[in-house]
Order: C-alpha cells, then structure tokens, then sequence
C-alpha cells in the first residue's frame, strides 16, 4: 500500500465540534492513487484502503458511509450508501439494518472518545441508542476554557443529560443565563427535571445571598455568623443590613427565583426560599418591585404559599388567598381563584379544592385554566353529580348526560351488579 497521503495537515481536515459535518479539502492526486489501487488491485482492496484511511484521518462522517458501501458491496446492491434502506431487495434489509448499527456504533464512540459529543449524537440519535452517550457525558468534566455550548445542545436541548445541562449553564454563564433557561423551558412533560432546575437555582441564590451577609456582617465589626445560621436570623439581629435601600444580591434574579420557587415541593429547597422571602420583605419597597395578583403584595404573599406547602400555618395562608379569589371573583376575574385551588390541591385538600372550583371556576372553560376545573377534579373523585351540575351551568348537553351515565353506573357498581367503570 502506498504511504497515507491523506493525513489532516495536508488536507486541511477541520471537523469541528457543533458543524455535524466534516470539511476535508482532498487533493486530487489521492483520487488518482484511489483509482490506481482498484485498477490494479480489485475492489476489496480499494474499500479496505478507503476505509483505513478515513480511520486515520479521522473524518468520521466519511468512515461510516464507507463503513456500508463496503457492506453494500458484500451484498451485490448499489454500492451508493445515502439512498434509503428500503430500496434495497428485502432479504437484505435485516443484515443491512445490521450494518447502519455497527457502523453508527464505531464512527459514534470514536467520536466520544475524541470528546466531539455533538457530532457522536447525530448517530447514537439515528440508532436510537443515547445511553453511550448519556455515560459520557455523565463523567466528563469540561476544561476552563473549553466551548461548552455543544455540551449543552447535547445534553440539555438534545435531552441526552438535561440536569447535567442546566448545571453547567448554572456553572459556567450564571444566575442570569440560567434563569432565562428556566423560564423559557415547557416543563409540562418533566415537572421533575422542572423541580431540579429550580431547586438549584434556589440552593445558589440562597448560598449566594447568606455568603454575602455574612461578609457584611463582618465587615462592620458585627462578628462572626455560624454556619448554620438562617438569613431570617440574621435579619432579625441586625435589620440594618437591609436598612437605606441596601441590597446584598440582584434583586431581579431573588424576585425571578422565589416566583419560580413556588412549583417546588414541600422539603429543604422549600425552606431555603422561605428565607429569600424573608430577605425580600425587608428591602426597600423600591427594591421590592411591582408583583401580579394575587401575588400582589410580593414577598409577605410568596412567603404564605411557600409556607402552606411546607406544612406551616396552612389554614391561616388559605383563608389568605381564599380571600384574594373571593376579592378577584367580585371584580370578575378568577385568576386568583385558579391560584386558590392550585394552593388546596397541592396541600392535599381535593375536596375543599372542587368546592373552590364549584364557587368559582363553574362556567369557566377548562382549557383555559392554570388549575384542573371542575370536571377533572369531579371526576377524579368520582363526584358525577357535581359534572352534571357544571354541564347544566355551561349549557353542555353531552357532558350532562355522560356524567348521568356515569352516576349511574357508579351506583351500579357499589351496588354490585355492574363491573367497574373503566
């Protein structure tokens, strides 16, 4: 075999991480030679010469296309690799099929062991196989000056690793890039990786923000702050420190992060922004900011919800914002009224949340709602009667007389002369 003329510095093989393609400039001599070699040494040996010298060259893209004509010729079909599979005579496909595979296999971790993660998922996602990737992934620390914005393609709008994604968002662009993240992210099929992200955006505001105080603190001469200490602690010891329109940390990112912090369930993160309300409710009300109803009192308001989650002084912060939906509902908005039930709901309280919904939320279009109307939350409970109630409300024949049915069958049931509705 002749020597490897097709090596990167002579071709000026780039293969950047993120371009999905390869952009090797070839030389026309290595035509010739290619030529040359299955001219005068058959076929077999011109796709072994191409696909050793792809390998060495490290164009992958190249490799794994060279990797199936190779198979294509073993089958005697055409020998070009980019028309569809289905072309093919059909007692090919199988071991064809098998070929894309075990191609897509080698040309993916070769590229993962060359750290070019963005180009190795446009196969493991043709093969369906994100798991070697996944891994990858899950170990790799980038270095300081590395470009992780393929890291993060991969792993979080890929789907591949999303909470190792958003973490180094978190790490490497900060609170801000973070947020923005967060906020513009449809959580509604992943509440859980929702949870996540705004849980750690909670524990880094919150590290952020009591780090800061304890170095005002000692900055006074006030001594020093145990570790264990809470920030509404601190605050209630030396309420100077917000005192003059002082401010420890960005107020858009506390606001932004608490409001956020309202999906969170009860648990550590939920106490953590307890105590960012805490902080915000003592700022300056020109630091505080303008917040929407019923949150309309800002800090002192997302405190209540955040405690009610948490098991504290539940029946005090219901009324609160049962109050609000009343309020709202005289004016003809039920905004705060959705908010209510949302609140009941997540504090375990189902009945008293369709009794809300009943009060409330009766002729509202349920699609249009933040929180279950009252056909789901009737429904969920079995109450048919209270379905039929809101479908003769809303002038819904269908759902009346299915909810009549259901009754029915529901009677049946407990009667035991009809299986289960299902």
């Amino acid at each position: 075999m002749a020597p490897n003329t097709w090596g990167t510095e002579e071709w000026g093989a780039e293969g950047e991480e993120g371009t999905g393609q390869e952009n090797t400039r070839w030389n026309i001599s290595w035509f010739e030679r290619l030529r040359g070699i299955l001219e005068g040494s058959g076929e077999q040996r011109a796709i072994e010469t191409l696909i050793a010298e792809l390998r060495a060259a490290e164009d992958y893209t190249n490799l794994f296309y060279a990797l199936l004509l190779r198979k294509r010729w073993e089958l005697g079909v055409s020998p070009f690799p980019t028309g569809p599979s289905t072309e093919l005579p059909p007692e090919t496909h199988e071991e064809y099929e098998q070929a894309i595979r075990q191609a897509g296999r080698e040309v993916g971790q070769a590229l993962l062991q060359k750290r070019r993660f963005l180009q190795a998922w446009a196969f493991y996602q043709m093969l369906e196989e994100p798991e070697p990737l996944r891994a990858a992934l899950e170990t790799y620390t980038p270095a300081e000056d590395e470009d992780i914005g393929p890291l993060i393609e991969v792993a979080w709008h890929h789907r591949v690793l999303p909470r190792k994604g958003f973490d180094w968002v978190l790490e490497r662009h900060g609170v801000c890039s973070a947020i923005t993240l967060a906020s513009s992210t449809d959580f509604r099929e992943d509440t859980a990786l929702r949870d996540y992200c705004i849980g750690r955006l909670v524990r880094v505001v919150h590290e952020q923000l009591w780090e800061r105080l304890r170095s005002d603190i000692r900055e006074r001469g006030w001594g020093e702050v145990p570790e264990e200490t809470r920030i509404s602690t601190l605050l209630e010891r030396f309420p100077a420190l917000t005192a003059e329109e002082s401010y420890h940390i960005d107020v858009s990112h506390l606001s932004s992060v608490v409001q956020m912090s309202l999906h969170l369930p009860a648990g550590e993160e939920n106490v953590l922004a307890q105590e960012l309300c805490h902080y915000g409710r003592r700022l300056s009300p020109v630091l505080q900011g303008r917040h929407e109803h019923p949150f309309e009192e800002g800090y002192e308001d997302y405190l209540a919800y955040l405690e009610a989650i948490g098991g504290r002084n539940v029946d005090e912060h219901l009324l609160r914002f049962r109050i609000k939906a009343e309020r709202a509902a005289a004016e003809g908005s039920t905004y705060a009224a959705q908010v209510y039930v949302n609140l009941l709901l997540r504090v375990g309280r189902e009945g008293e949340a369709l009794a809300a919904a009943q009060q409330f939320l009766l002729r509202e279009d349920e699609r249009n709602l933040i929180c279950p109307g009252v056909y789901e939350l009737a429904r969920r409970r079995g109450d048919y009667a209270a379905i039929a109630q809101a479908a003769a409300a809303r002038g819904d024949p269908v759902a009346f007389l299915a909810a009549l049915l259901s009754g029915r069958k529901q009677a049946s049931v407990q009667a035991g002369t009809s299986p289960p509705i299902s």
